[in-house]
């Protein structure tokens, strides 16, 4: 194997259990978002434009879906033959298998893939956030400030800052104290879940924290406090663009209605930095003599027949004559006959609204409405 500068490593195994139904049938980064891309889209995408081709995609929690979708690589340019996409699930050893025990050794039982391609760094990533960035830009400021370990954080407002691990560092940005959650910050630079190691460093982390009993093998709650304990080298890389963690339904349906702005704060058609995609090519969609549609992504393949207000309607999507979707995601397949109602919804893939039905509500103090893939709502409201 040719030798590699740098490697990346997805983790996209995740349950993403606060999305409720969304994900019952598949893991989080496989969730369909902005009407033709699934969630992981975006980290692939990035590695694709900061041109890293060498890609280990971490899966577990209900991987099916996940690996057919990712294939090749080819939708993002990452089949090249030296690297590419592998996908890297949970396996059997001498010793037995099991599930992952956290991100620490999830990276950790894929050392030997690691290994294949001896790269210098090792970029870890988390499958399941949206946002753009030039991975590059971090490794140079990553070589320039001799790091053995860089972290990507962005500043969020203090009163947050309690949600998230936060970083504390001196003027040159080398980090001096990092705070798991901390009831009291004293920094608003949290951490974004993406680093870059010196190979040789993550690994001798790695392979002393697989020996302690008492680890939760989790990069922020053990292997990073050991580091900083040690004296290595850790600095911050501050983010400032677009980065959201659609990890619950509020999240996932504020964010996916900010794309139908005028001018959205995260713009999926970026020709610089273009977010690619592995959906199937289905044909345009076809919008009826009668249709209304206002304020709206509309993917390919689907039917509008109805009135489409201020929604997002995914691929092979289907609007039938009569029926309004205001304020709500159709996720690929997903179906509202004629004379359904669906307001403030997501509706999972291949899911049905029967006709004459009423699905959600206009009450913005009312929940987001959910069902998940391939359930059915009968007139009358029962799922």
């Amino acid at each position: 194997m040719k030798e590699k500068e740098i490697l990346a490593m997805l983790l996209a195994g995740g349950q993403g259990s606060r999305l409720g139904a969304l994900t019952k049938t598949i893991a989080k980064p496989a969730v369909s978002f902005g009407g033709k891309y699934r969630i992981i889209d975006f980290s692939l995408s990035n590695c694709a434009n900061s041109h890293i081709d060498t890609v280990g995609v971490l899966t577990q929690y209900r991987p099916y879906l996940l690996n057919s979708y990712i294939g090749t690589g080819s939708a993002w340019g990452l089949d090249a033959s030296n690297g590419g996409v592998s996908i890297l699930p949970p396996y059997a050893t001498e010793s037995g298998g099991e599930w992952y025990q956290g991100t620490a050794d999830a990276i950790y039982r894929n050392l030997n893939y690691i290994n294949l391609y001896d790269p210098k760094y090792v970029l870890i990533l988390s499958g399941d956030h949206l946002y753009r960035m030039n991975y590059r830009e971090m490794l140079k400021c990553h070589k320039e400030n001799n790091a053995d370990l860089t972290i990507s954080v962005m500043k969020v407002p203090m009163e947050e800052a309690s949600r998230f691990g936060i970083m504390t560092t001196d003027e040159t940005g080398r980090i001096v104290k990092f705070s798991e959650k901390p009831k009291q910050p004293d920094s608003d630079l949290a951490s974004m879940g993406i680093y870059i190691f010196n190979k040789d460093v993550l690994e001798k982390a790695l392979i002393e924290d697989s020996t302690d009993s008492s680890s939760e093998h989790d990069f922020g709650k053990n292997i990073i406090p050991k580091l900083l304990a040690e004296g290595k080298r850790l600095f911050c890389y501050e983010f400032s663009g677009f980065w959201m963690d659609v990890g619950t339904i509020s999240s996932f349906h504020e964010t996916s209605m900010g794309l139908l702005e005028e001018e959205p704060e995260f713009d999926l058609d970026d020709r610089d930095f273009p977010i690619f995609s592995n959906e199937n090519i289905s044909p345009p969609h076809y919008i009826g003599p009668e249709a209304e549609i206002q304020e709206s992504i509309v993917g390919n393949g689907s039917e509008i027949l109805g009135k489409v207000i201020h929604s997002v309607i995914s691929v092979d999507s289907y609007v039938g004559t009569g029926a309004l979707v205001k304020d709500s995601v159709l996720l690929p397949g997903a179906a509202v006959e004629e004379g359904a109602t669906v307001n403030r919804a997501i509706l999972g893939e291949n899911s049905v609204i029967r006709a004459g039905a009423v699905f959600g509500s206009e009450d913005p103090k009312e929940d987001i409405a959910v069902i998940g893939d391939d359930f059915i709502v009968e007139k009358g409201g029962e799922a």
